[in-house]
């Protein structure tokens, strides 16, 4: 027992040591604040009320849904995972859901196909287009993750006509992302009742407005970017400054975050419905493909 270590709150008045002057920093600044890298996106992103939820688009998605100070356990293929806690006060949880490859997917088309030089060129070749021309881009290149689980599925790119071009095939990559964090948003509806209101959004990724906006549109709920992207460093900033009373509370994290940009959604039911009904479909297409030995 001696060699685990012990259980401190996410942020703690109680410090844990002091560093030790070494190179240009200041010597004695207390350690009270710690959070994993999603968890503290999290906080940076003030996540703090049950039904909150942020998801962070790098080379994987991870989307955390604030469950409040109750663990839910999770039938619908996510995690139930510890959130954070704040000095003596009860932990938060909440359900995660992890997606393999989404900013990944923008790497493979620039450097396996090389339809674009550079990620940041695929906003542009996609709004070539008005819409993805039927083809859905399904990146299970090593399986699927959440809420699907599915070691044997590969990539296919499903509903290829004469008419797609590779203006049609960058809005399918960009389009993948959105439609994978919504399978997860329906998994976490069916494991915690809560209807998502607004999702919260960092990463590389939400660099890109017409991703933003298709993420609004096949969710149907605002999709808000913050002012500061790096939500992780400021997650674990915020944890100690509350330890140390820099910040008061939470109300005060709250008052410090700031909204940069909001896409509303401006799709139609019929539309939304239309367009994730052929992603089911080219998700189905996956499964199966690695025969057991």
């Amino acid at each position: 027992m001696d060699g685990i270590p012990k259980i401190v709150p996410s942020s703690d008045t109680n410090t844990w040591g002091l560093t030790r002057k070494e190179g240009p920093f200041q010597e004695n600044i207390p350690v009270c604040g710690a959070l994993g890298d999603q968890q503290a996106a999290l906080v940076g992103q003030v996540c703090f009320n049950t039904g909150e939820a942020k998801n962070t688009y790098g080379t994987g998605c991870f989307l955390l849904l604030n469950t409040g100070t109750t663990p839910v356990p999770s039938r619908h293929g996510l995690l139930t995972t510890l959130g954070y806690q704040i000095n003596d006060q009860r932990p938060v949880y909440c359900l995660e859901g992890s997606i393999a490859v989404t900013g990944a997917l923008v790497q493979w088309l620039r450097d396996n196909l090389g339809l674009i030089s550079d990620a940041s060129e695929i906003e542009t070749l996609a709004r070539t287009v008005d819409d993805n021309g039927g083809a859905y881009f399904v990146p299970a290149f090593s399986g699927l993750f959440a809420p699907y689980w599915r070691s044997d599925a590969r990539g296919v790119i499903a509903g290829l006509t004469r008419f797609v071009n590779k203006g049609h095939i960058a809005r399918a990559v960009l389009e993948a992302s959105a439609y994978q964090t919504r399978d997860i948003v329906k998994a976490m509806k069916k494991d915690s009742g809560v209807e998502l209101s607004k999702l919260k959004v960092d990463g590389g990724m939400v660099k890109n407005e017409l991703l933003m906006q298709f993420q609004s549109d096949i969710l149907n709920v605002p999709v808000i970017r913050p002012k500061v992207s790096e939500t992780t460093a400021l997650g674990a900033a915020y944890a100690a400054g509350l330890a140390v009373g820099f910040w008061p509370g939470l109300e005060a994290v709250r008052k410090n975050w700031a909204e940069d940009k909001t896409w509303k959604p401006k799709m139609s039911k019929e539309a939304r419905n239309q367009y994730f009904r052929y992603w089911k479909k080219a998700v189905d297409r996956t499964f199966d493909w690695i025969e057991p030995v």
